[in-house]
């Protein structure tokens, strides 16, 4: 089956399209990439979606608006997918949208929201859609995040020792896999979401983030403010657990400089470099972490790799690239694989990783062009994955 998946993460920048012929082989899902697309938000629709974001006040209107210019977004990559990718012949769509907020309270995730109309994206293609990925996992009481989870699990099975995965957007989450365990995924805290707001702020928009880190670079750690970030009360919670930029935001960070007043913008840059490496760092030595394998847009941020293999020495940090998926494209490629699972009737969760009472079918499907027709159901769930060329 060729799958084409969508995202847009929490940096909300560009929209991700990968696509995968995918295949269940016994016990082992087959993927074969078939190219990656990364197509940047359009500038209007970009600004749009950040004056949405919390602690902004929006209205019904403005959600709406955005519902559908991001559903025509995404239709128009998907549509470009299909061509380019995929020679005009495709089985399914799976698209994330864009999330614009992640409703937890004291823990417990009650609601999230992720728009981009599937509905354009059907008109577009033809195909059926698979989108609204989360919602279920959080009705059936979990955290409905991270769900690259559930791929990171069937790709690191099989390595030896505890290995992680860890994805590097605007928020960083690792899924852990240690022997005789069952997986565990959470989100550690920000990678680039302070970083980002930090940059855009200090530059009066002119600048979206700090390119290769090289303002980081420049500056110092101020071990006050690190000291004031890291008393967040969130590090200290125990996994399962989600957040967002419904809590790491600008106005998180201008309440953080009250406290720890850091006069140079590179300073500041540098402090919140360190704080991801070294709450990344605490989380995988908090579970026996013995080899880190990257992926995400934080990976092409020397500054921040190096200091995540300075706060954990000994452990091998590496790509994905190396065990044949590529990073930029890894979170596109994990919604396929949560599509194709949900049109086969298998579970996209496990319940250890995300808090749920049980695992659950993920999303909803809107018909394409013509009448649906699913797969015959899988008789097994697959217990690892294997990428094919």
């Amino acid at each position: 089956m060729q799958v084409i998946g969508l995202m847009s993460g929490t940096s909300y920048d560009a929209i991700e399209a990968a696509a995968a012929d995918l295949a269940l082989d016994d016990d082992t899902l087959l993927l074969r990439p078939l190219g990656h697309l990364s197509v940047p938000y359009a500038d209007e629709l970009r600004a749009r979606v950040a004056a949405c974001l919390p602690p902004a006040v929006t209205t019904t209107q403005a959600v709406c608006a955005l519902d559908s210019g991001i559903g025509q977004a995404f239709a128009g990559v998907a549509a470009r997918a299909l061509r380019e990718l995929c020679a005009g012949t495709a089985d399914l769509v799976v698209s994330h949208g864009q999330t614009v907020h992640h409703w937890v309270e004291d823990g417990i995730v009650r609601g999230t929201l992720q728009l981009g109309q599937p509905a354009w994206i059907a008109e577009a293609t033809g195909l059926p859609v698979v989108s609204d990925l989360r919602s279920r996992d959080v009705a059936a009481g979990g955290q409905g995040a991270p769900l690259v989870g559930m791929t990171d699990t069937l790709l690191l099975r099989g390595l030896p020792g505890t290995p992680a995965a860890l994805n590097l957007g605007g928020i960083a989450n690792v899924t852990v896999l240690a022997p005789g365990a069952e997986p565990l995924a959470f989100d550690t805290g920000p990678a680039n979401a302070l970083l980002d707001a930090a940059v855009h702020h200090f530059t009066d928009g002119r600048c979206a983030y700090d390119a290769d880190g090289r303002r980081a670079a420049a500056g110092r750690v101020r071990p006050k403010l690190l000291r004031v970030l890291l008393d967040d009360p969130y590090y200290r919670r125990p996994a399962p657990k989600t957040t967002g930029k419904e809590h790491f935001h600008l106005p998180y960070l201008e309440r953080a400089l009250d406290a720890a007043p850091t006069p140079a913008p590179d300073d500041v840059l540098a402090t919140l470099t360190r704080l991801t490496a070294v709450t990344v760092a605490d989380a995988c030595r908090a579970h026996g972490v013995t080899q880190l394998v990257a992926s995400g847009g934080g990976t092409r941020n020397p500054v921040l790799m190096r200091l995540i293999a300075e706060e954990l020495p000994g452990v091998p940090v590496r790509p994905s690239d190396d065990l044949g998926l590529p990073s930029d494209a890894k979170e596109a490629l994990a919604f396929a694989v949560l599509g194709f699972l949900t049109v086969h009737g298998l579970p996209g969760t496990h319940p250890s990783a995300t808090g749920a009472s049980r695992a659950t079918l993920l999303g909803s499907i809107t018909p394409g062009l013509t009448p649906l027709r699913l797969p015959e159901p899988a008789a097994r769930r697959p217990r690892r994955l294997r990428i094919v060329h």
